[in-house]
């Protein structure tokens, strides 16, 4: 009984995170939006017609296999819904994972996920 909740709550969360996940979508902010890096991440940015904040994450072959992909993917998505509340709305944002990132810890991850927050100016200002 007790897996089961905690299934359902697993679920439940995963379907309020407002991802981009068709190509289409993601080659519309490639090609219109504007781009910046640091050393682990690459974070393409684009206005948005809808009031909500939508994120996609990439992660290339290149990166690892698929274990390490998933890791790197969780570990971003964690960072930015920690970070959620800091970035302003109304904007869709692709985040690419360079090889570079593969066995870097959270920390590392979620400080350079805010250093190209704030280059890209998309980061509310912090009281």
């Amino acid at each position: 009984m007790l897996k089961a909740i905690i299934f359902i709550k697993k679920r439940k969360f995963m379907k309020n995170f407002n991802s981009i996940k068709k190509n289409k979508d993601f080659q519309i902010v490639y090609k219109n939006g504007k781009s910046s890096a640091n050393k682990y991440l690459v974070m393409y940015v684009m206005e948005s017609d809808c009031k909500e904040l939508k994120i996609g994450i990439s992660v290339s072959k290149k990166v690892g296999n698929s274990v390490v992909r998933h890791r790197i993917t969780r570990l971003i998505r964690e960072a930015y819904r920690l970070n959620k509340e800091n970035f302003i709305e109304g904007i869709k944002i692709i985040i690419v994972a360079r090889v570079s990132v593969k066995g870097k810890s959270y920390k590392d991850i979620e400080s350079a996920l805010l250093h190209l927050g704030r280059i890209n100016n998309i980061l509310k200002e912090l009281k």
